[in-house]
């Protein structure tokens, strides 16, 4: 199926940004099994797992498209060097992939693609949960200060 006009670009620059932060995750979740700091690392790993899928996706569709995705386009990785400092670039991942998700939904209802759209407005709600779940954390910090809140993620969850 041939791609509508633009909807191959979006894709591409959206899994760019999707290997990039899928790199930031994985290296902030292995900081955090450094430090002991168990329950973070499950859950910043099992984040970048989550996005390794959203990039699986994207290329699974470019090539439905009848493309090749762009592999070779990743941006820096931020890493933080603690873990205030890994959800505040987290955030910013995050809140720059709902952007270019939303752009990409606004594009392809221009373009008529519903298909891809469906697909963009899925990974959206997930960036925006995800959002939600780093401004908690740091909201968290702020209540019961920082070394309280690493005592909670020295065990895993349950």
């Amino acid at each position: 199926m041939q791609a509508k006009e633009g909807v191959i670009n979006i894709l591409n620059k959206i899994l760019s940004a999707d290997l990039t932060v899928i790199n930031q995750y994985f290296v902030h979740a292995k900081m955090c099994e450094h430090w002991g700091y168990e329950r973070l690392h499950h859950k910043v790993r099992e984040r970048s797992m989550d996005v390794m899928k959203d990039a699986d996706t994207f290329i699974g569709h470019i090539l439905y498209l009848e493309d090749v995705p762009k592999v070779h386009r990743m941006t820096t990785v931020h890493l933080g060097g603690t873990v205030p400092e890994q959800l505040k670039l987290d955030l910013k991942a995050e809140q720059d992939m709902l952007t270019l998700l939303s752009e990409g939904v606004r594009h392809c209802s221009e373009v008529a693609d519903f298909t891809t759209r469906h697909m963009l407005e899925d990974m959206a709600k997930d960036a925006d949960a995800h959002i939600d779940w780093i401004e908690t954390q740091m909201e968290t910090i702020k209540r019961v200060g920082l070394e309280n809140y690493l005592a909670e993620q020295v065990e895993n969850e349950r």
